[in-house]
Parts: C-alpha cells; structure tokens; sequence
C-alpha cells in the first residue's frame, strides 16, 4: 500500500464515527454515493470492481480501501449482498417468476450457486423464503414459528393482518398519482443508528437557505433497502431535501433526482413509533388492491415539523412507486 493511501485509510477509521453524524460530507463521499447509486442501477449488470472504481473516479487499488472504510463492508460483498436482497424481494413481490428466473435475472451462474449464495446471507433457501417470510419470518407479523401450531400462527398472521387494515383506514388517506420528478440535495445514512442526527444535519443546511419555504418542497427519506430482508444495520437510507424547485449545489450535500410516476401514496398524522405499522399496512393495501410495486424505491415526504404539532405526529406522505 502506498504511503498517501494508507494515511487515507488511517484517516477515515479515525473519522467513521463523525461521518455516521454526517457532520461533512466531501468529494469522496459524494463519489461513494455515485457508486453506490450505480450499483442500484445496474444490480443485474456486471459490476467488477474495475467498473464501479470508473464511476467513481478513483483506481481501483484506491477504491476498494474507501468504500471499505466508509460502508463497512468490500465492494463484492456489498454486490452480492444486495443482489440477493433484490432477488429476495422479487421473490416477495413476483411470485410468477420462478427460482431459477430470479437466479439468471441478477447473473448468477447456476439455481444452485445462487441457492448457496441466498442461504448464506439470508439463513434459509429461495424456495423457504418464499414460503415461509410472510407468515413466520415477517416484521408484520412477528411471530414465533412452533412445530404443530402452523394453524395457530396462520389464524394470528391473519388476525394481525385484518387489524392493520383497519388501522390503516383509521389513520391514513390513500391515494394513486402520477407524480412528477423531485430534486433531491441528501446525506446518506447507512443503518438505522445516527438516524435523528442526519436529519438534523439536513435540515442545519436547509434552514438557511429558506429552501423549506418554498411550495414542493419537502424533508424527505428514501429506502434502498427493505427492513423486511436487509439487517437494521446495514439498511442504506438517503435523508435529504426533495423539491419541485432546482436546489442549490453543495460539497457536502449529495444530488440526485426523486422519480416521479405512478405512486402508490399514503397520507398518515403518526407518532415517530406508528412508522412501521405505517408502512406495513399501505404495502398491505397495495396489494390488495392489485398493484405491483415497481423498480423505483420508496420514500417519505414530511409535510410538517412534530415539534410544533399539538400531539407531537408526522404528517407524512409514505409512497410507493407502482407499476
């Protein structure tokens, strides 16, 4: 390793602590953010490290110290990591499409090379997911799998289901829009510690700039990563400001654009704990009423500060991109 690099390196285990804060961002992290967008793009596509170092503007002896030190984890295992998360929510969310379709589909060599490769990161089979993740293994649910109550879980799983439903109708206005393209100026925030954090540091930025005022404007959160199969701690999130207007440039601040089209879109008045039922029953309602959830991720539009709301809640928009 050479001098300039291995101080480099030295340097930024010094400093991942302050970067979970997302004190500052500079030029390399906005260059892993590039990569990092690359990689979602092209999941199905080769991506050596070669490749990806191109996107980023480094070497790759370079790159592969730095996406190391900032992700936490080596190029290729990252790859394969979330190649195998995307295959399982294809698994989740395309139930026409069979093992070894969703095995070809993100490069994998063989329905057996992609089985092991599936189990060693997920715990269980391709085939076992998709059997068993929605009724024992989901955070909808959360339930204990025991031998001989398989009918007893069933008849919970459904009464949970049937519950969140009505919650859902209580707490939420649903609708579906073609919504348009969104600027988007973010910070990115890899697992769900420093969460509060980032967004403080987002809005520090933005406050300023009076970008708030603006009509279209909104706080936004985007997931790259399902909690339902990605560990809390390694769900890749970007939390950042999403506008109709153009935002300015910053060195510290990411760009990037929010997708518009047809949108699956939930409005909620919630407490900061009502999030994750939140988001699981507009996933429910979405499939009953026939969607599929397209390519796209989604993402929160905050429409207010809690701080000044009589209850302390978020109205929020939660939106799904549809097919």
């Amino acid at each position: 390793m050479d001098l300039e690099v291995a101080f480099e390196v030295i340097y930024l285990k010094l400093l991942i602590p302050q970067l979970a804060m997302h004190t500052r961002q500079s030029t390399y992290i906005q260059r892993i953010n590039d990569a990092l967008r690359y990689i979602d793009l092209h999941i199905d596509a080769e991506l050596s490290l070669d490749v990806v170092a191109k996107v980023a503007f480094y070497s790759p002896f370079h790159f592969h110290r730095l996406f190391k030190a900032v992700t936490g984890e080596a190029l290729l295992v990252y790859i394969t990591r979330r190649r195998i998360e995307h295959s399982g929510l294809m698994l989740m969310h395309r139930p026409s499409m069979s093992v070894s379709e969703i095995a070809y589909a993100f490069g994998f060599s063989s329905v057996a090379v992609y089985s092991k490769t599936f189990k060693k990161v997920m715990g269980l089979s391709p085939t076992a997911f998709r059997d068993e993740l929605n009724i024992k293994n989901s955070k909808i649910g959360q339930l204990d799998s025991k031998i001989g109550q398989d009918d007893l879980i069933s008849e919970a799983y459904i009464c949970n289901i049937n519950n969140l439903k009505k919650w859902l109708m209580m707490q939420a206005k649903i609708s579906i829009k073609d919504t348009h393209d969104l600027h988007f100026a973010y910070l990115t925030q890899i697992g769900v510690d420093g969460i509060e954090s980032t967004f403080q540091q987002v809005l520090k930025w933005a406050r300023p700039k009076a970008i708030l005022s603006k009509d279209e404007t909104f706080i936004s959160r985007v997931f790259h990563d399902s909690f339902k199969v990605t560990d809390e701690s390694k769900v890749r999130m970007s939390i950042g400001i999403a506008s109709r207007h153009e935002l300015p440039e910053d060195q510290h601040m990411s760009s990037g654009v929010i997708s518009g089209g047809k949108t699956f879109i939930g409005r909620f008045e919630i407490t900061l704990e009502e999030f994750e039922p939140a988001w699981n029953s507009i996933f429910i309602e979405m499939h009953d009423r026939g969607y599929n959830k397209a390519d796209g991720f989604p993402y929160e539009l905050y429409h207010n500060n809690p701080a000044n709301h009589p209850e302390k809640k978020y109205i929020v928009d939660l939106c799904i991109p549809i097919e």
